[in-house]
């Protein structure tokens, strides 16, 4: 598959902060990245590293297959990493006609990108009567004039009500479906779930997984249960190997499994052994749990 970013050892120093420390990961065609992390993981540092807004300490990243210099190649990408900051007493149009000029790109496309933001019908509007999800889709639109091969994006969603937050994801999933590659840094384990097929976990600057985030959350599972015999279950559970973790709070126990196990053959396993269950439900794990097991392993 076509690579369009490499990242190889990158690392920022802030003076004595480590922003960024010795990262490396490659970007594919055709894919939604989320670069996942807390406030001051080091996310926005890196994505102003890659679009030359930063300078780098050490490591090294080229776009595409390398052949190119990053000032050409960024003519083929899109990117918001900042508040949408547009003329507020211009229409949505002649601002965009204005970022043309700047790109040095037709206006023929205008139109087609406010449509794909759902922002056709208010191409007249002054940029002042937008709302705040309004001013970020108008942001979008504007990073798609020059039919980037991909699009960066930097806590899209961030301030917006539910409604604008669901608004922007159902267009990057619009977008990512017609082919373009799309890289968003997000705090929002929901949003990386929801949007992205691969992610990048950052934490103080240094990575701690990269990888689809289907593999990531591809745990066997995991059962909820209760019994008057709760002693004899949890001894029964950390004998038998199908189960790799056992927690206890009150009178629920929780058992992690190592392999596929459905719940009707854990209740009949337990039934031949005596033990009576009064609750059983099976769980998959959410990527927020994986998440917080990464970082618990790090801590």
């Amino acid at each position: 598959m076509e690579n369009i970013l490499t990242i190889n050892n990158l690392t920022k120093k802030f003076g004595y902060l480590t922003a960024v420390k010795d990262l490396s990961f490659t970007i594919q065609k055709g894919n939604v990245y989320g670069i996942l992390g807390p406030n001051g993981s080091g996310k926005s540092t890196t994505l102003g590293i890659v679009l030359n807004v930063v300078n780098k300490t050490n490591g090294d990243f080229h776009w595409f297959d390398g052949n190119i210099n990053t000032h050409e190649a960024l003519k083929k990408v899109g990117a918001i990493i900042e508040r949408p900051n547009f003329y507020p007493y211009m229409t949505a149009e002649q601002n965009l006609k204005l970022v043309c000029k700047i790109k040095g790109v037709s206006t023929d496309k205008i139109n087609e990108k406010l449509e794909v933001v759902g922002l056709l019908d208010r191409k007249n509007s002054k940029f002042r009567t937008y709302s705040l999800g309004m001013k970020q889709r108008l942001a979008i639109a504007s990073a798609l004039l020059n039919d980037p091969e991909i699009l960066i994006l930097d806590e899209p969603t961030n301030g917006l009500d539910p409604q604008g937050i669901h608004q922007i994801r159902q267009i990057i999933k619009d977008i990512a479906a017609n082919g373009t590659t799309i890289l968003l840094a997000s705090h929002l384990l929901d949003e990386v779930e929801k949007v992205c097929s691969h992610v990048v976990v950052l934490r103080k600057g240094e990575k701690l997984y990269s990888g689809r985030v289907d593999e990531m959350i591809n745990s066997h599972g995991f059962f909820e249960l209760k019994t008057e015999k709760q002693s004899e279950l949890i001894s029964i559970l950390e004998d038998h190997k199908l189960f790799d973790k056992i927690k206890t709070e009150d009178d629920l126990v929780t058992a992690f499994l190592n392999e596929p196990m459905s719940a009707s053959e854990f209740n009949q396993l337990m039934f031949d052994k005596g033990i009576v269950l009064s609750h059983l439900v099976k769980r998959k794990e959410s990527l927020e749990e994986q998440f917080l097991q990464l970082t618990d392993n790090l801590n």
